[in-house]
């Protein structure tokens, strides 16, 4: 199977589309709709989809079948909701949709801190429009500090939506496709450092999972949270394919890895219960309020380095 056609847009094709990576790879797909704690899909989470039918529930999965049928646009990026679909997100779910440059800015001031000095990856050139432009030179790391250890450093986006902190792919409010040199995501920046340190495509590859086990977040809304995988995935690919250029069909397992990755990392949790949506955390009385028996409600992520599986809730204790 060839992969290499993920890493180039068709004309008309919608940035972060997941109709390419279904005619590629559709086991990736599977791959990519899992929910790794209960061993089901991530579901809806959100009344919006039900008009479609009683598969579209808030409670119910989303499936493979349901985004390639004839409503395979169903899921679309912010930019392509209509003015008054996202209004009500707003109103009933408080989406927030943080353009690119806003970002980049609070993105800058987490490096600013990490490295103790500013403009690292790009510099505001101008305020009133919001243009940055990258640094043209090699990240340079000083105070005993190197580059696998920025690489591996984690970092979380809480309510993530289309993880737009994580990466740029293109602008949530205004739709605009970003260049691979001009992201300003947490793990663009990270995969920058790891094309400037590396030698050699596996070299890269192994920086490359490392710099994706690293990153982490967190959404409640399944279609959002379906979004933001994609993306995750369609930049490892860019990436890569913006340094090297060439077929990758013989990285299946390379691809499998990320998708496995991103679906560990990138999962479906209320944020106010730290627990899988729809389910308040067990009580005396405790009633089950969907079709499936979870063997614990409260969300667990998994830990890369010691390969440990821990509840979320037990890392924030004291954060």
């Amino acid at each position: 199977m060839i992969y290499w056609i993920l890493f180039q847009r068709r004309p008309g094709e919608i940035v972060g589309d997941y109709r390419s990576i279904e005619k590629n790879c559709p086991d990736l797909l599977n791959v990519l709709l899992k929910d790794m704690m209960t061993g089901r899909n991530i579901i809806w989470a959100t009344n919006d989809y039900e008009r479609f039918g009683e598969k579209y529930g808030a409670l119910q999965e989303i499936t493979r079948d349901l985004l390639i049928d004839e409503r395979s646009n169903v899921i679309q990026p912010s930019n392509l909701k209509s003015a008054q679909h996202k209004k009500m997100r707003v109103r009933e779910k408080a989406e927030i949709f943080t353009p690119s440059w806003l970002c980049n800015e609070q993105n800058n001031l987490i490096d600013e801190i990490w490295f103790g000095r500013a403009n690292i990856f790009n510099k505001v050139v101008d305020e009133q429009k919001h243009i940055w432009q990258p640094t043209s030179e090699k990240i340079f790391f000083d105070d005993g500090r190197n580059w696998k250890t920025y690489v591996k450093a984690n970092r979380l986006e809480v309510a993530c939506g289309e993880a737009p902190y994580l990466v740029s792919r293109y602008d949530t409010v205004s739709g605009v496709t970003i260049p691979v040199e001009n992201r300003i995501g947490l793990l663009d920046r990270k995969l920058r450092v790891v094309g400037e340190n590396t030698s050699g495509v596996e070299d890269w590859l192994h920086w490359a999972k490392k710099s994706l086990q690293s990153v982490y977040a967190y959404e409640f809304q399944g279609d959002n949270l379906f979004i933001a995988r994609c993306n995750i995935f369609f930049t490892v690919k860019e990436f890569f394919f913006k340094k090297y250029n060439f077929e990758c069909d013989v990285y299946q397992n390379f691809l499998e890895e990320v998708a496995e990755i991103i679906s560990w990392n990138l999962w479906q949790m209320d944020g106010l219960t730290n627990a899988i949506p729809y389910y308040e955390p067990p009580k005396k009385d405790f009633v089950q309020l969907s079709l499936f028996e979870p063997e614990n409600v409260y969300c667990r992520i998994k830990d890369w380095q010691t390969d440990e599986v821990l509840e979320y809730r037990s890392l924030m204790k004291g954060a």
